[in-house]
């Protein structure tokens, strides 16, 4: 078949193949669709769903690792006590409220329980440091060895945006031991597009939409204080994280997780800092968990807070792009995205601060600034809190 001809079937093929609409039904359905569905195909069918289809699948999985797997908020209540026992009174264990995500080693003292709400909204604009918004990722495109560009491309558009609300609380079973929960529930919209350009011609292949609500994973945690001496408190946690989520929908990660934390902490008068350290097994995948935090309490009812958190997740964190011989077309290089192999390794930033509004009311707000391109990426992720120490 020469080049001309197998050009000109290509292009008979982009015309008369029209797209087809979809009904939305689970959001991965979606974006299934919008990766996979072919008004044009390569020449080798087989072999460019099998590439579409790993790619779908490396998208949803970078979504599940920021919503099913996100870090919730520390259920660590902003007030601690802590018995006096020289003046027989029960008084407060820290100057600052506690850090936002990063734990901290002291408990909430006996009988203590507090109840706290958070907010955060993610805007995702990226995968991999590629752009998913502008319509320029490139999921197939066939090449001739000989000319410069591609004359087939498939290019997607993705928009993604999730709301997460997350109720937590904690308690108290004694002055070492504390018992909490988070429980996230998420709003998930996703729409987009995917576009086949043939020469100078643009013809749609695919548009859908979705939107899931749901509670996501449930996490229920119990810290033990192992050390405390004159500031200086050493500690050990364990989450599970419990698969209540629709996996279908990219709320859960349809399986169950544990994660083990070992906590440390040093608080001097209006300054604390905070290291953790922690591995997960099953869920999604693996992972090491890293984190660090500082605060100071600027007066008696406000806490400046900066955070350093640090994710290394063993799940394909990246896509690439690969070059092989067109099966049937002479002289034709098909171009596939897939994933990359390597794993997810994200760093992000978190400054904010916690204000004491009255009583035992604290109002936290921060922002998560990504410093790595790893997986599905927000820019900015702002965040809201309101914690409330009950019986106080």
């Amino acid at each position: 078949m020469s080049r001309r001809r197998s050009v000109g079937l290509l292009a008979l093929a982009c015309i008369c193949l029209a797209p087809r609409p979809v009904s939305a039904q689970s959001v991965s359905d979606v974006l299934t669709f919008l990766v996979t569905n072919q008004a044009v195909q390569t020449g080798s069918i087989e072999r460019d769903q099998a590439a579409a289809q790993a790619t779908s699948a490396t998208i949803a999985r970078a979504l599940l690792a920021n919503l099913a797997t996100l870090p919730v908020a520390t259920a660590s209540s902003g007030f601690v006590y802590r018995l006096n026992p020289d003046l027989g009174t029960v008084e407060r264990a820290s100057d600052t409220f506690g850090p936002f995500f990063v734990e901290r080693a002291i408990t909430a003292g006996r009988g203590q329980a507090s109840i706290g709400l958070t907010f955060q909204q993610f805007h995702f604009t990226s995968i991999g440091g590629h752009n998913l918004r502008d319509g320029s990722l490139v999921t197939t495109a066939n090449q001739f060895v000989d000319e410069p560009a591609p004359f087939d491309v498939d290019r997607l558009a993705l928009n993604i945006d999730a709301s997460v609300a997350t109720l937590y609380g904690d308690f108290g079973v004694s002055d070492r031991l504390e018992v909490g929960f988070a429980a996230p529930v998420v709003s998930l919209n996703l729409d987009g597009s995917r576009v086949n350009t043939y020469r100078a011609a643009s013809f749609t292949q695919a548009t859908a939409a979705a939107h899931a609500v749901g509670l996501a994973d449930l996490v229920v945690r119990a810290k033990f204080l192992a050390y405390r001496e004159e500031g200086a408190a050493v500690a050990a946690a364990v989450d599970l994280r419990l698969p209540t989520g629709n996996s279908a929908n990219l709320l859960g990660a349809g399986s169950s997780s544990a994660k083990f934390s070992a906590i440390g902490s040093l608080e001097t008068g209006p300054v604390s800092s905070h290291v953790n350290l922690g591995a997960t097994v099953g869920g999604l995948a693996n992972e090491l968990s890293y984190g660090g935090a500082v605060g100071i309490a600027a007066s008696s009812h406000v806490t400046v807070l900066g955070e350093l958190l640090g994710r290394v997740i063993r799940s394909a964190g990246g896509l690439a792009t690969v070059s092989q011989p067109h099966p049937t077309l002479h002289d034709v290089q098909t171009l596939r995205l897939v994933p990359d192999g390597t794993w997810f390794n994200t760093v992000s930033i978190v400054p904010g601060l916690k204000w004491n509004l009255t009583g035992t009311w604290v109002l936290a707000a921060n922002v998560t600034i990504p410093l790595t391109m790893a997986g599905l990426t927000a820019p900015l992720t702002p965040f809201v809190g309101l914690d409330y120490v009950l019986g106080r």
